[in-house]
Parts: C-alpha cells; sequence; structure tokens
C-alpha cells in the first residue's frame, strides 16, 4: 500500500492497523541533539486515546508508547526513530456482522473497490486508531519546533451549530472539559446536544481550528510547496476532514480587495507587520511572521446505531445496523491529530527551507 509516508527531510512512515498487534510510526530525519522522552509522546496521545469520556469510544487502551530507537540517554541521535503502542483491546467480533456490508459514509466500499480486499475489524488501516502515529510523530516535532519558539496550538471552534464565542475564548479552559474548546458555556451546550444525539444513535461534525504562532516570514514556497498547500495536504489527510480554510478562508470571496488585504506597517522595533491578519499569515505560500491560523471540517461519524440502507458485497440491498463501541462526534480527539500534522508540515518546511539562500540569512534556526 502506497501513501503511508508524509515530508520530505523530516518524514515519517506510520504502519498498523485498529485491531492488528498494534500501530506506530518511523521518523526519518529528525535533527540530533533534540532533548526527548516517552512522556514527551505520551502527553499527547493521551490527548487522543479512547475511553476518556462519553462522548468517546469505550474502547479501553493505555496507548502507552515504546521508544524503540533514534534516541540515547534522552537525546535524539539523529537516526530514525522507531515508536511504537500495542493494542491492548480488541473486540473484532463487533464487526462480524459488518464483513460483507458496505457502512453508509464509511470508506469501507472504496477500500474494497480499490484492493480487492479489506480489514473489516474496525476499518483496519482505515481506522482512526492510525492517528496514533501520526500524533507520536507531531510530539516530536512540536518538541523541535517549540526550540525555536514555535507553537501548535489548536481546538475545538465548534460541535454542530455550537460555536464557540470569541468573547469568551480561553485556551486555558481548552484541557478543561473532554470537548476541548476553550469556552466552558459553548461546552455544557455542545455536551448537552451530543447527549441528545446519542439518544437518537446518531452523530455529529464540527470544526477544529489551530493558531501557529511564533513563525518566522519566509516558511514555505512559492509554486507546488507553498505552506498554505503543505498544511491542507497534512490536514485533508486525517480521516474525516472534508473541508480546509486559512485566515478569513471562505468568508474572502465574499469580501473587497480594500477589506481583504492587510495593510503593513513598520514596528517600535523596525519589524514589518500587519495591522490585520485575513490573510491567515500565509502571503504567496509563504508565511508573513503572523499568526498562521486555519480550521479544518469534520464531518460526523458515519457508524451509527440506527438502521441504514446499504449494500452488500454480493451485490444485494441490505438494511445495517452498525454494532461496536464508536465516537458520537470525532472532533474532541482530533483536535491534538490537527495539531500534529501541522507540526509535521510547518517542521519539514523549515527544515527543507534551509537551503533558499547562499548567505544564510534565510530562515537561521
Amino acid at each position: 500500500m502506497a501513501g503511508s509516508t508524509f515530508g520530505t527531510v523530516f518524514r515519517i512512515m506510520t504502519w498498523g492497523e485498529s485491531h492488528g498487534a498494534g500501530v506506530g510510526v518511523t521518523i526519518d530525519g529528525c535533527p540530533a541533539g533534540l532533548s526527548l522522552c516517552e512522556q514527551d509522546i505520551k502527553r499527547y496521545l493521551d490527548r487522543r486515546k479512547p475511553g476518556q469520556s462519553k462522548f468517546t469510544t469505550a474502547r479501553q487502551e493505555g496507548d502507552e508508547v515504546e521508544l524503540l530507537s533514534g534516541v540515547f540517554d534522552e537525546k535524539t541521535t539523529g537516526t530514525p526513530i522507531a515508536l511504537m503502542v500495542r493494542n491492548m483491546d480488541q473486540r473484532s467480533r463487533d464487526y462480524t456482522a459488518i464483513m460483507d456490508v458496505y457502512r453508509p459514509g464509511h470508506g469501507d466500499y472504496c477500500f474494497d473497490a480499490k484492493y480487492g480486499f479489506r480489514d473489516y475489524r474496525g476499518g483496519g488501516r482505515s481506522s482512526g486508531r492510525e492517528t496514533i502515529g501520526r500524533v507520536a510523530a507531531g510530539a516530536v516535532a512540536c518538541k523541535f519546533l517549540s526550540s525555536y519558539g514555535i507553537t501548535v496550538d489548536a481546538y475545538t471552534k465548534s460541535i454542530g451549530e455550537i460555536e464557540i464565542s470569541p468573547e469568551r475564548f480561553d485556551l486555558a479552559k481548552r484541557d478543561e472539559n473532554k470537548l476541548y474548546m476553550p469556552d466552558d458555556i459553548a461546552a455544557e451546550k455542545a455536551a448537552a446536544y451530543l447527549e441528545q444525539l446519542m439518544e437518537e444513535k446518531d452523530s455529529a461534525g464540527g470544526v477544529v481550528e489551530c493558531v501557529i504562532r511564533g513563525l518566522p516570514a519566509g516558511v514555505g514556497e512559492p509554486v507546488f510547496d507553498k505552506l498554505d498547500a503543505c498544511l491542507a495536504k497534512a490536514v485533508m489527510s486525517i480521516g474525516a476532514v472534508k473541508g480546509f480554510e486559512i485566515g478569513d478562508g471562505f468568508e474572502a470571496a465574499k469580501s473587497r480587495g480594500s477589506v481583504n488585504n492587510d495593510e503593513f506597517y513598520i514596528d517600535p522595533e523596525g519589524k514589518v507587520r500587519k495591522r490585520t491578519n485575513h490573510s491567515g499569515g500565509i502571503l504567496g505560500g509563504i508565511s508573513d511572521g503572523s499568526d498562521v491560523i486555519f480550521r479544518a471540517a469534520f464531518k460526523p461519524t458515519p457508524s451509527i446505531a440506527r438502521p441504514q440502507q446499504t449494500v452488500n458485497r454480493a451485490g444485494e440491498n441490505v438494511e445495517i445496523i452498525v454494532k461496536g463501541r464508536h465516537d458520537p462526534v470525532v472532533v474532541p480527539r482530533a483536535v491534538v491529530v490537527v495539531e500534529a500534522m501541522a507540526a509535521l508540515a510547518i517542521a519539514d518546511l523549515l527544515l527543507t527551507g534551509r537551503s533558499a539562500r547562499a548567505d544564510g540569512a534565510a530562515l537561521v534556526l
């Protein structure tokens, strides 16, 4: 199977299946000398692991990471870093009823059409559990970026029609509720909405917003490897993401140039600044030194326990009721996945960009 790698210099390859022995990632291209231990990675994995609340799958996994190579005395050696998380709570029998049936809204049919075979146990390689490798690698990328003062923070912006309020926004509140919303009131409303959907055996979608701070001007390439294009590919590769926008995004299509343009000025320290940030921190495919702001839209979880019409491998029309342990909304656990993929894209572009100028003035890190 092609397509399990991401990046050019800071390059990762994820592996494993939902109901196999485990899942993991190999990272190639991480510079030597970076301080790193298993706890650095565990902090991120704990934010995406199942069983955190009634709004996530009841699958019980500790998601304990094993650091197999690439680190000595808690410092990266510059050699490939291998990370693994063993699967401990598989219940493959829950999926035997759908082994020959395609779930509506799921990748079952397309996977079967492409390969002529699919691992029906929890989705196999298509499972959300694949994101463990992404998050583990993203934790390493975030550690690398933090050494240069670059931070990546994502949060739940909305679930269904319930959206956080700019006036109540407090990033410190994000980790105080299981929906990862930086707005307590919105989180309470969203929780009530999800409880209603669970009673109706239905699911919800939502939006994750991400802010990258401290990124210097000059990251990204002007043609195919634009910063926004690389971020889009990284984020759109996450399962269930159906939309992506940067800055004002689709709202910019309704604006005017006189409004949408971000005027420049020189601050008291002699640095180039912008008075607004409609561009979301990217101009011409290259970072402009402002905060990079983007959003990802996640569709509702396709596996729901209400009757739906579908077909099976024999070409028959059938009814399906999906059983097993499924999240009524993927957004809260996807927040850290968005952070991870953004960090991986930025780390890769930073390392690639070191060769941009012969005088060494560009992106000296």
